[in-house]
Formats: structure tokens, C-alpha cells, sequence
């Protein structure tokens, strides 16, 4: 077990002991700070995000697709495929899901497009399971996510990103210890706020 895999393992478990109450809760907050955040990216222009759909415990992020497609944004979501790569469906209140064949998620069902899709976003909505105010991110632990930015970064082509956590888990610079296939972020989005990190993306 590395540093990384406890941070993972404790704020899963922390996240487990959250209410139904509380969690709703946690989505309405991030369903505003997300829209805020867009809006910011996009100076109120109608544009597209890539975010992901929230499971189990993690941070709720239904409401926040249904508010960036009320406010006239298009939302793509992934697939995951295999060689831990991502495709994109885009999604609307009237899409159907079907479960992961690679990963305990439940998928969108459309027109799947390629990652490259995803250099015309205006902003990527990350699952985070943890940051550190120096851009370090502790994802779920596939690599899906890592492997985006990676090619995007080749490619000069990366939109701007935001994980989302809950507030506790955004943790002291240096806290997250980075590896080479990491990939920083520039700003976490909680139920509270947008926190500006260190290390700009």
C-alpha cells in the first residue's frame, strides 16, 4: 500500500458515513459552484463540459449536469473501453444508462465519440478521491482519467479542469505525493467552494 492507496482508502471510508441528508446536500452546493465555475470558464456562453456521473458515495453530481444543461451547456460523459481509455456520450435528462463492462459505474447509452471530442470543451469535471493544494489529484485508481490529460497535454490541447471532492479532501501542498504519470489540476470544485490550487494545470 502506498500513501496514495490510504488517502484513497480513508476518504472512502469517511465518505461512507455520510447521510443521505448530507449528501444531497453536498450536490446542490456543487451543482452552484460547478455552474458558477463554467460560467466563469465560458463567460455565460452556452458551451460543452465533460463531467461524470457521481456513484455510491462519492460527491453527487447529477445536479450539477442537470444545471449546466438547464443553463444551456452541452454535457458529455465516459465510457470507459478497454486499455483503460475513455469514449464520450453526450448525455440529457432523457438519456438511459447500462452498467460498466470495465468498471462498477453505470454508463450512458449514445453515440459514443473518442477523446477528441474533448480538446473543443471548455472544462473538464474530474472524479477525484482527494487534491492537494499543489495540484496533485488522487483519482479512483484506473488510470482513465490520467491517460485523458496525458494525450490532451501532448497535444496542447487540455481545457481547464476541476476535481471535484468533498471539502476535507482537499489537502495541504505536498501532501500527495506525485509520480511521473501523474497529471496535476488547477482548481478543485467542493459543496462549499472553487478553490484555485497551486499548481495550475
Amino acid at each position: 500500500m502506498t500513501l496514495k492507496d490510504d488517502i484513497r482508502r480513508d476518504n472512502r471510508k469517511r465518505r461512507l458515513t455520510l447521510t443521505a441528508q448530507q449528501r444531497a446536500d453536498a450536490g446542490t452546493g456543487i451543482a452552484r459552484h460547478g455552474l458558477l465555475w463554467a460560467d466563469a470558464v465560458t463567460q455565460g456562453n452556452p458551451s460543452t463540459f465533460a463531467a461524470y456521473v457521481g456513484v455510491a458515495a462519492e460527491p453527487p453530481t447529477m445536479p450539477l449536469l442537470a444545471a449546466l444543461h438547464a443553463a444551456g451547456h452541452r454535457v458529455l460523459l465516459p465510457v470507459c473501453e478497454p486499455e483503460r481509455h475513455l469514449s464520450w456520450v453526450y448525455w440529457t435528462p432523457e438519456t438511459s444508462f447500462v452498467r460498466s463492462n470495465y468498471a462498477p459505474i453505470d454508463e450512458p447509452i449514445g453515440e459514443r465519440f473518442d477523446s477528441g471530442v474533448i480538446k473543443d470543451a471548455a472544462g473538464i469535471f474530474l472524479p477525484a478521491t482527494a487534491v492537494d493544494e499543489s495540484g496533485n489529484r488522487i483519482g479512483q485508481g484506473g488510470g482513465y482519467y490520467d491517460r485523458l490529460l496525458d494525450k490532451l497535454d501532448a497535444d496542447g490541447q487540455r481545457p481547464p479542469t476541476v476535481a471535484v471532492v468533498y471539502d476535507h479532501e482537499v489537502l495541504p501542498a505536498g501532501t500527495i505525493p506525485a509520480q511521473s504519470f501523474d497529471k496535476p489540476v488547477a482548481e478543485a470544485l467542493t459543496p462549499y467552494r472553487v478553490v484555485r490550487l497551486v499548481a495550475a494545470a
